[in-house]
């Protein structure tokens, strides 16, 4: 079957403009939407490119640190190894200076133990002297008091018997008063009747007398009665008195006695005690006068055990700061040693360089001929044999075993010298050759400046203008003599060296 033609719709002006706006709106939505996936795109991809920096600088990172840590830790086994080698250094000296101190602190403590020793022995001498002193002084006490007891029983024993005896002698004097007191009254009696019975005699046959002695009598009787009543209530009321008296006066008399007795014990006692106190008083003067003298051993024992212990601080800090000393004098010197060493080291190398690079002369005849006669030669060698009497030149006679060195150390700086003027030569040479070489190309070459100067070779009317330097030596003189020099290559010569 055919296929069927399409109709052509003719579109009005209208709906020709909404066909265009719809076809823009949608190329604008078409283009808004492009737009947005592009833009989301590099958005994802500026993101993944972040992502990927990130996870890249974290890689970086992470092996710039490993490597690091490594550096670190290679530096920091060398630090360790460097303060290991201190350590044990340092280690070192501290045992020998705690051996050294052991040793010292042994010392110090067997001086102190024999100090001690010695201190104790005479402490213990001192002891045995006051015991020994304390001995004889309890048995001259005991000796004193034996005799003090015998004196004293012996005085007893007398007192005693003098007191039976006085006692006696009382007894013996009551009794003859007694016996004079009963003569005396029987007398009496015998007096008053006889005066009596002559009374009665005279006036018996008397009256008045007779009525008298009836009312004298009667007065008499009447008295008598009175007395006697007078007596009887005397007697009563003094009874008890009497007793008192009796007994006050015998207790009286016991007092007395015992007063006179206990007087005589304080006479005895206080000579006693006087005699005791003197004595005490000497063995206190011969106490503290040993106390004194043991007092000042005491003292001059703990000044010298004070001045032991001064003299062994002093010591101490002296071996102490000796030792501190010699710990830093004997680094100075290890270090001065290194140093040397190391300067030895580098001469044995430039020494090996220069023997590289000496000549086959140099090698054969190392030391340059002398250039003394036979005869200055000997009287050299004549004074050379000489003692020397001034100290400069005892002290050179120490240094006649480095005249070789010396030898070949003045050849070398002649040489050097020598090498130097040769170079100042050359230098002169070099500058004249050009200021030649200049002066040639400013005359071939025309330029402002060099038409400013003096050119040699224009011609002015006149001769030539030539500069008339000094006259330079020839570097091929025949008449200035320079050393012959090997020349070897710096390449060969590192390669020995390296």
């Amino acid at each position: 079957m055919p296929k069927k033609k399409k109709k052509r719709v003719v579109l009005t002006e209208e709906e020709r403009l909404l066909v265009m706006q719809q076809k823009l709106l949608a190329e604008e939505e078409l283009h808004k939407k492009k737009e947005d996936m592009l833009a989301q795109f590099l958005k994802d991809k500026l993101a993944k490119e972040e992502r990927n920096s990130v996870l890249n600088m974290h890689k970086i990172n992470l092996q710039w640190r490993t490597v690091l840590r490594e550096v670190k830790a290679r530096e920091l086994h060398k630090d360790i190894e460097i303060l290991s080698q201190t350590f044990e250094r340092v280690v070192d000296c501290k045992d020998s200076v705690i051996r050294s101190l052991a040793k010292d602190l042994a010392e110090a403590e067997a001086q102190y133990a024999h100090a001690l020793r010695s201190h104790l022995h005479n402490i213990d001498k001192l002891l045995e002297l006051q015991q020994c002193r304390l001995g004889y002084l309890g048995e001259d006490y005991k000796t004193e008091l034996e005799a003090l007891q015998k004196e004293f029983e012996t005085e007893r024993k007398m007192i005693i018997e003098n007191h039976e005896q006085e006692i006696r002698y009382l007894q013996d004097v009551l009794l003859a008063m007694d016996q004079n007191f009963n003569d005396s009254d029987y007398e009496a009696r015998l007096d008053f009747q006889s005066t009596r019975d002559d009374v009665k005699n005279k006036v018996w046959n008397l009256e008045e007398k007779h009525y008298l002695r009836m009312q004298l009598e009667g007065k008499v009787e009447e008295l008598w009665k009175r007395f006697q009543q007078a007596l009887r209530n005397y007697t009563e009321a003094t009874e008890d008195r009497k007793l008192a008296f009796e007994a006050l006066k015998l207790r009286d008399e016991k007092s007395t006695k015992e007063i006179e007795m206990q007087m005589k014990k304080l006479q005895r006692l206080q000579e006693l005690i006087i005699l005791l106190k003197n004595k005490i008083a000497v063995h206190a003067r011969e106490s503290e006068e040993q106390n004194r003298r043991i007092r000042d051993d005491k003292e001059v024992v703990l000044k010298q055990l004070q001045k032991l212990k001064s003299q062994m601080n002093r010591a101490r800090a002296k071996a102490r700061s000796n030792l501190a000393k010699l710990s830093r004098e004997s680094n100075g010197t290890l270090k001065v040693l290194e140093r040397v060493v190391e300067k030895a080291e580098l001469i044995l190398r430039l020494a090996e360089m220069c023997r590289r690079l000496e000549s086959e002369e140099e090698k054969v005849l190392p030391f340059y001929a002398s250039s003394l006669s036979w005869d200055e030669q000997k009287a050299v060698n004549k004074v050379t044999l000489e003692k020397p009497v001034e100290p400069l030149a005892q002290m050179m006679q120490d240094y006649v075993g480095l005249e070789r060195f010396w030898q070949r150390y003045n050849k070398v700086r002649l040489e050097q010298l020598s090498l130097e003027r040769t170079k100042e030569a050359l230098l002169q040479d070099n500058l004249k050759l050009k200021n030649l070489l200049k002066q040639y190309l400013d005359g071939i070459s025309v330029n402002d400046e060099v038409l400013s100067q003096i050119n040699p070779l224009m011609i002015i009317n006149q001769h030539p203008i030539t500069l008339a330097p000094p006259q330079p030596v020839s570097v091929t003189d025949s008449q200035i003599k320079r050393p012959i020099y090997n020349v070897v290559e710096a390449a060969h010569e590192v390669k020995r060296i390296l």
